[in-house]
Order: structure tokens, then sequence, then C-alpha cells
């Protein structure tokens, strides 16, 4: 078993990688002084892995909506539900299916051994049989059609569709009614069988917890398995959107929009480039900059305006969105500054401002046991680590925001998606 320590000269704290026997990843931040822990057990498998081959073999295409719909059943086994057994330990305890991820976590004051064993247990013993099976269809079904009337889910997706010409990122995680009645308790071990391997998931534990006691309960639960190679299949992607402009009609107080920019997504970015990226984002449009000023100024969004990076194996862009009375003469404004800030770059004040923002929230994140582990988690499913991108944050030039800025946001490969009442211009 390898043990390595990671530290962090600026953040002033370290944590440790754990490579086990049984082929998991297992990350341990102890937090000296706090009482509550958290754990999250994910695997590199979410709604856009629906082709892919094991060692080689044949392709194999499984249902949209596969993934988040082995995430709601994992919870059950023959002596009953997870919850329950959380419920004794006086755990809180959830999961989530991304586009790229499916996790499972919990946190506790409490009880810790217990919990993270009910957390390992569960997750490496699936129990799926046709009636159970076509239980979970139904209430499926109702959390899509929830998300379908959801204006806020409505106009990402609408954008996404956009965006995208064949990537399966602009399907909904769930899928549709049509697709997930396709799904039997077959298929569901097939696809558990492939990415619910050991050597493709990852274990963060971050608090009041030891590198001992979480390996004590490790080598107690943990089922060694054979690595498998596993190659996922996306279609050929085009740089260029696919529409300029998406529109629903909805029962919406204020207009909502998404502004997306389509970006390269040949491999993924980097801790550098995730830094670059976020300093220059930040720069460009949190609210103590021009552009947000601007905005308000004119009336054109509200205090919901928000931005984000939104990335990922084989998709990658830059979302601007919220409320607004007027979304196209916001998306417009929003285009032309951009523009604008291209010719002349970024302003070394407004730069530092940004640099030390990013920075001050990246350590401050690092008193959050929770912030602690979804962020290592997602870091390293990327091949990143969490304490590079800080570095990368705070050794941040002018220079280097201004080549980030160069290579991104092109205001002619942009979609712009717009949900508002039927009456409105």
């Amino acid at each position: 078993m390898n043990i390595t320590e990671i530290k962090s000269e600026i953040a002033g704290d370290s944590y440790y990688k754990v490579e086990h026997p049984s082929g998991l990843t297992i990350f341990v931040y102890p937090k000296e002084g706090y009482t509550s822990s958290y754990a999250i057990f994910g695997t590199r498998y979410g709604s856009i892995n629906t082709k892919f081959s094991v060692n080689g073999g044949d392709i194999i295409t499984v249902p949209n909506g596969i993934a988040h719909y082995l995430e709601h059943k994992l919870f059950e086994s023959e002596e009953g539900d997870a919850f329950v057994r959380y419920a004794k330990t006086g755990a809180n305890a959830n999961a989530y299916t991304s586009f790229e991820k499916t996790c499972y976590l919990f946190s506790c004051t409490d009880k810790f051994d217990e919990s993270l064993e009910i957390l390992l247990d569960f997750v490496q013993d699936p129990y799926f049989t046709a009636q159970t099976v076509a239980k979970e269809q139904g209430i499926i079904g109702q959390e899509i059609k929830m998300y379908d009337d959801s204006p806020d889910w409505r106009v990402m997706f609408n954008m996404l569709e956009g965006m995208y010409h064949n990537h399966p990122v602009k399907i909904d995680i769930a899928g549709t009614v049509e697709t997930i009645a396709e799904i039997t308790a077959e298929k569901l071990y097939e696809v558990y069988n492939v990415f619910y391997n050991l050597n493709n998931m990852i274990l963060c534990v971050a608090g009041n917890v030891t590198v001992d006691g979480v390996l004590k309960v490790a080598d107690k639960m943990l089922k060694p398995c054979e690595k498998k190679e596993i190659k996922n299949y996306f279609e050929t992607e085009p740089y260029e959107i696919k529409e300029p402009y998406v529109e629903q009609t909805f029962p919406v107080s204020m207009p909502l929009f998404n502004l997306g920019f389509k970006e390269k997504a040949d491999k993924p970015l980097n801790e550098k480039q995730l830094a670059f990226t976020d300093i220059l984002l930040s720069a460009l449009a949190s609210n103590t900059s021009m552009l947000y000023r601007n905005l308000m100024d004119s009336n054109l969004i509200n205090s919901s305006f928000s931005y984000e990076l939104f990335e990922g194996p084989g998709y990658c862009s830059v979302i601007f969105g919220g409320e607004s009375r007027a979304p196209k003469q916001a998306a417009e404004m929003i285009k032309q500054y951009i523009s604008d800030i291209k010719k002349n770059g970024i302003d070394k004040e407004d730069f530092e401002i940004a640099r030390k923002s990013v920075y001050g929230d990246s350590v401050s994140s690092l008193n959050s046991v929770s912030a602690i582990s979804n962020s290592i988690i997602d870091y390293a499913m990327q091949g990143n680590e969490i304490f590079a991108y800080i570095d990368a944050v705070a050794n941040a030039k002018l220079e280097d925001i201004n080549a980030r800025l160069a290579e991104m946001l092109d205001v002619d490969n942009c979609t712009l998606s717009v949900v508002k009442q039927p009456d409105e211009v």
C-alpha cells in the first residue's frame, strides 16, 4: 500500500493519498479540532457514459438515464434501505449523478466508522430485481417531469441542445420517460460491473478522521477486483455551435437566460488552466466588475446573475446567466464587453482584485469538510490536484490571464437560451 502526503506551503495544510491494494484510491484530509466528518465515494460514471467498451471488447450502448437510475437503486438491498441503516448512526446521507460521475456521501459528528462501513458496504453490494427496477420507473418518471417543469433546468438544457450537435452532455441526466422504460435489472448489473470497479473509483474523507482509522475500515470492507480497461465513445463534436438562439415559453415572473460560449474540449483542463479561467471570469463578471455594474445600471440583470466554467470529458463552455427583463440586450452587452476586453486586455487592478478573490475563496473553502472532499474528488476525477490549483491561483500573472482570454470566449460561437412568458417580446 502506497501512502503519499500532499502538502501546500501556501495553504499551510496537508492531506494523504492512499493507493489501496483493492485498487481504490483514497484521500484522507484530517482537520485537527473539527468535530464533523464527511465522506464521498464516487465512480467515473455519469450520464454521458452511454457508449463504451471493456478490455477492448465490443462497443456497448445503454439507455440514457441509466447512471442516475443505478444511483437510485443502489441504496436498496435484500436487508433493507441504506438510509434506514444511516438513521441508526445519525449520519446525513445523500447521492448524486452528474454528467461524468456518480457519488455517494454522508456527513456526521459521531459514529464515523460505522457510517463509513455502511457507505462502503452498500455501494459494493448491488441488488436489482425486475420488480424493484419496475417500481422505480414511476418515481424517476415523476422526477423527470419535475425537471421538465423547472425553468432553471430548461434554460440550461435548451442552451446545451443549441450548443452541442452530438455530445451527450445535451441530454438530460435522468434521461426521458421513454429511455428509462428500456432499463432492466440485467442492464443495471452490466453497467455496475463495468464502472463500479474500485480501480475506477475514489473515496475522499475529511474532518475528524485519521489515516489509520479510515484504512482500518477500508481494509475490512473493500473487495479487491481486477482492473478493467474502460473506453468511452463519443461522436465527433465540431467546435461550432449548433444554434445561436433557443427560446421556450414558460410561466415565469421574469425571463431567464443562459448565454453559453462553446470552448475547445480536446483534453481536460489542467490546474493552471482552471485557475487562470477562474481568475479571468471573476475579473470579467463578478459583482465588482465593470460588466456587472453596466448590466445593473442598465436594469438588464439582478442579483441572480452568475457565471461558471462548465467542463468535462469532451465538453467545455463558459456560461453567463440569470434573470433579465431583456435577455437579448443583456447578451449583446456581455458579448460587446468581451470583444472590447479582448482588444485591450484585462486591467491590472481588475486582475489583482480577481486573483485575490479567487485565492481567498479557495483557501477559505479548506475550512469546510464538505468543500474539501467534493473539491478533491472533482479534481482527482480529471487528474488534477487541489493544492496545485491553489498554487496556480497564488502565482498567476496578468499575462497568464490575458493569454487565457485570447484562447476563449469566441463571441461568434455562443448560444443564447431564453425562457419567457408567451406574450413577452
